[in-house]
């Protein structure tokens, strides 16, 4: 009985010793075919997004090359030849790209452009306040013009202090005359030759 259990024991650890080795061998194997299959899909997904800025690139150029568009369409489907693809698709990247910037780059000039003209055709607060006081036969006060440049000009953002500060300053300047009446003030358009009779006094008083 000794010696049959002596074989017994010998043949299960030799059992043993071949499942351990078997395992390690599988584990081994999948981790070399783990990490292949991450390179792969990482060129695939490199491959996927060349795809998807030459096809936006040609796209944007309004030229379709049916050749260009069968290799582009094969590369994700042709895992193995992923490098080869990798190659072949950086020399036609960069080409692509410039000429992409280049066309982006109109767009944004016109716009800049646009808004350069706009800025430069809207009047300024002041001169819409003195061409509103000239237009004006009655006097007004600071929130009556708010009102109506808010109401001509409702893209702007109006406020009856600023206005009444701008109004202010016309004054100081002689191109807006101030009348109180009550609590309340009312401002008019200075008139052409206003400003011209000052000059005798100025210099009268100087003298």
């Amino acid at each position: 009985m000794s010696e049959i259990q002596a074989q017994a024991t010998e043949l299960a650890s030799q059992y043993i010793a071949q499942v351990t080795g078997d395992l390690e061998r599988n584990a081994k194997e999948q981790d070399r075919i783990g990490q292949e299959i991450e390179a792969l899909q990482e060129q695939l997904r490199a491959l996927q997004h060349d795809h998807t800025v030459l096809v936006n690139i040609q796209q944007a150029l309004g030229s379709a090359s049916p050749a260009a568009g069968a290799d582009t369409a094969a590369a994700p489907s042709v895992p193995h030849q992923a490098s080869a693809e990798l190659k072949q698709s950086k020399p036609k990247k960069a080409p692509a790209t410039g000429a992409k910037k280049t066309a982006s780059k109109k767009p944004a000039a016109k716009a800049s452009s646009v808004k350069a003209s706009e800025t430069a055709a809207k009047p300024t607060l002041v001169e819409l306040i003195r061409s509103h006081l000239k237009q004006e036969s009655e006097p007004r006060s600071a929130a009556e013009i708010a009102a109506a440049l808010t109401q001509a000009h409702p893209d702007r953002s109006v406020k009856t202090t600023v206005v009444r500060t701008t109004l202010e300053g016309l004054v100081a300047k002689s191109h807006a005359h101030r009348a109180k009446q009550g609590s309340s003030v009312f401002y008019t358009a200075a008139a052409p030759s206003d400003p011209a009779p000052a000059e005798p006094q100025q210099e009268a008083a100087a003298g």
